[in-house]
């Protein structure tokens, strides 16, 4: 069977109008057949986004705006098909946002929820309106200008009280604390001017003053060697007595009185030869006694030494009896 030219060039140019369709929609984003991962959104305002307009998660890239379509004729609604590139989780309570860029293209951000359940190929995802930078802005500029506002309110009821207050006699009482402050600062000139001749560098007397601590000073420097050995010197007294075992001492202080209290208690009893002595009057009277005798024989032998000597061959016996008292001389040493 012959094909005509005809039906070749028809056949060429059909086949050209489509590849030029399709090539012309892909450019823009669009595909003929629809397939892969797609999401819907329904915005009021879209913000001038356009097909093949990024949609992000993070931050990352995750798809391409594929279609947009108003719902109906009123404009109220924009429907904007998402396409994705893969098989992405997104939970089912994610909100997609449309984010203006005043130096560029807008584009929709994707903030993910918490849900357990994820989005299909096909079905609508929840949207938010997006404040953008001005309305940012805006926002936090709000609460600044209520505060402002109030406090407008506030300095304006404080001024209406300082009108009630500055009454005539308050305004009176206001021009006499100004003349007492004059005076406080005629005062006050006066005594800087004392104060001025006080600090004369050669009659003032804080000048003298100061000649005194610079002598002070200077006899401290003069003899700063002497301080440092006094002071070298009490340091090595403090550490000697530091190291002097002072609670041994005193605890052998303590035993020494403790044993001379012992003692002292022994003498002034009747126990023991030293307390019989100091106590006992028969032991004084043996030993007056006793001397009293040795006496009386120093004396005898003294004025009758033949009575117990006897060293003469021709000398005759002394017969007289025994000192019975001492002689008067001995009985004053007594």
């Amino acid at each position: 069977m012959t094909i005509s030219n005809e039906t070749k060039v028809g056949a060429l140019t059909a086949i050209s109008i489509t590849l030029l369709i399709l090539g012309f929609n892909f450019l823009k984003g669009k595909t003929i057949l629809k397939t892969g991962n797609y999401l819907h959104a329904k915005y009021a305002d879209t913000k001038g986004i356009m097909i093949s307009n990024p949609v992000y998660v993070n931050g990352y890239q995750v798809g391409a705006v594929a279609d947009i379509e108003n719902e109906d004729v009123s404009l109220k609604s924009i429907i904007i098909s998402i396409k994705l590139k893969g098989n992405y989780e997104i939970p089912q309570n994610s909100i997609a946002v449309i984010n203006s860029n005043p130096l560029g293209s807008p584009s929709i951000d994707i903030r993910l929820g918490n849900a357990k359940t994820y989005f299909n190929s096909g079905d609508t995802i929840n949207t938010a309106a997006s404040a953008g930078l001005l309305g940012g802005v805006m926002d936090k500029l709000t609460p600044v200008a209520d505060q402002l506002k109030e406090t407008i309110k506030s300095l304006d009821v404080v001024m209406k009280n300082i009108n009630t207050i500055f009454d005539p006699t308050t305004k009176n009482n206001l021009q006499s604390v100004i003349a007492n402050v004059n005076k406080t600062t005629a005062s006050l000139v006066a005594s800087s001017a004392s104060l001025e001749s006080m600090l004369q560098a050669q009659t003032g007397t804080i000048a003298q003053s100061m000649k005194n601590v610079n002598s002070f000073t200077k006899n401290l420097s003069d003899n700063n060697d002497k301080i440092t050995k006094t002071l070298e010197n009490v340091s090595k007294a403090s550490d000697n007595f530091s190291k002097a075992d002072i609670n041994g001492s005193v605890e052998k202080l303590k035993t020494a009185i403790t044993n001379l209290n012992t003692i002292m208690a022994k003498i002034n009893s009747n126990e023991g030869s030293m307390g019989k002595l100091m106590n006992d009057p028969s032991l004084y009277n043996n030993l007056n006694n006793t001397i009293k005798s040795a006496n009386i024989l120093v004396d005898d032998l003294r004025m009758h030494p033949k009575r117990y000597v006897n060293i003469s061959v021709f000398g005759k016996k002394d017969k007289t009896g025994p000192l019975m008292a001492p002689i008067a001389d001995s009985t004053n040493r007594k």
